[in-house]
């Protein structure tokens, strides 16, 4: 940070601040989900591909069966969690690696977003559709002599406020229900928990369920932030996702791990972008970047289990 301050005017201002915090908020909700994923010891790679499907879904409905927008949004979060819920049962009733299971939903919920809309993008979806995804709280905005619009204060947008709920709502969960202890203890041993009366089947499809309804969640508001449902939208998100859980402390070999540090995880992703693009760093350069920093994380996490 503060190289990019010392390179760049804009970088350490609020407005670049909120714009940094708006962009990782889809991060941030896969984020959260696949952290859920990894403590159990598995693995969520259809996220990116649900993102777009419920995305999808959330417009069609608007568009095609003329309904709300809040009743169309939810239609689209339960897309995502009837996809979780899928992976979750391939995982524990068909006894499929979870690599395989959420490999073949990506594919699947993928084609089934360009099937829906014939690979064309949904558009048209009116004001309304936008409100959530490009609305801010407490944005002041200010006339000047010229007439003309002064922004004081860009306001906290509403997907920055989904977020914090969603983070501090997942944390509770983790640290102070039953639920989440079990989820702890599937991911440290599986058999040791389910000798202890843990119900280890329900809890990693639970796991599983809830990442999938944050991927319809995340579709549904970046959709409306773009107002448009584009079918290609989320490629390479699952990756942000485990990349965001992983520089935040996660283990990919399950039982650790915090939502807490998962947001720090996807704001060092959206930092470090932010920075390089105001620098005039070429996108093929960032993935260097960003692949070193989660090589080097990853390497971190290593020899602290070895220890």
């Amino acid at each position: 940070m503060l190289v990019f301050s010392l390179t760049s005017d804009a970088f350490f201002s609020v407005g670049n601040g909120m714009t940094v915090a708006l962009q990782v908020t889809s991060i941030g909700f896969l984020g959260i989900g696949a952290t859920c994923v990894i403590i159990t010891g598995g693995i969520d790679l259809s996220v990116g591909s649900v993102l777009a499907l419920s995305g999808v879904a959330a417009a069609l409905l608007v568009k095609e069966a003329g309904w709300a927008v809040p009743p169309a949004m939810l239609g689209g979060v339960l897309v995502g969690a009837l996809c979780g819920l899928v992976n979750g049962l391939c995982v524990t009733r068909l006894r499929l690696p979870p690599f395989i299971a959420t490999l073949g939903m990506m594919l699947v919920a993928r084609g089934v977003a360009l099937q829906l809309t014939g690979a064309r993008a949904v558009s048209g979806l009116g004001e309304d559709f936008a409100a959530l995804g490009n609305g801010a709280l407490g944005r002041v905005v200010e006339i000047d002599a010229m007439g003309f619009p002064d922004v004081i204060f860009p306001g906290i947008p509403y997907p920055v406020l989904l977020m914090i709920v969603l983070a501090v709502g997942v944390s509770l969960l983790l640290t102070r229900t039953v639920l989440g202890r079990h989820l702890y203890a599937v991911g440290s041993n599986a058999e040791a928990a389910r000798l202890s009366g843990v119900r280890v089947d329900g809890v990693t499809t639970f796991a599983y369920l809830l990442s999938g309804a944050l991927a319809g969640l995340a579709g549904c508001v970046l959709m409306s932030r773009l107002v448009t449902a584009q079918p290609n939208e989320g490629v390479m998100y699952e990756l942000d996702a485990i990349a965001a859980a992983v520089i935040g402390g996660t283990s990919l070999i399950g039982g650790v791990g915090t939502i807490s540090g998962t947001l720090i995880g996807a704001f060092v992703i959206g930092i470090l972008r932010n920075g390089l693009n105001m620098n005039g760093v070429s996108a093929f350069t960032q993935q260097i970047v960003i692949g070193l920093v989660i090589l080097f994380t990853v390497w971190i996490d290593q020899v602290r289990n070895r220890r």
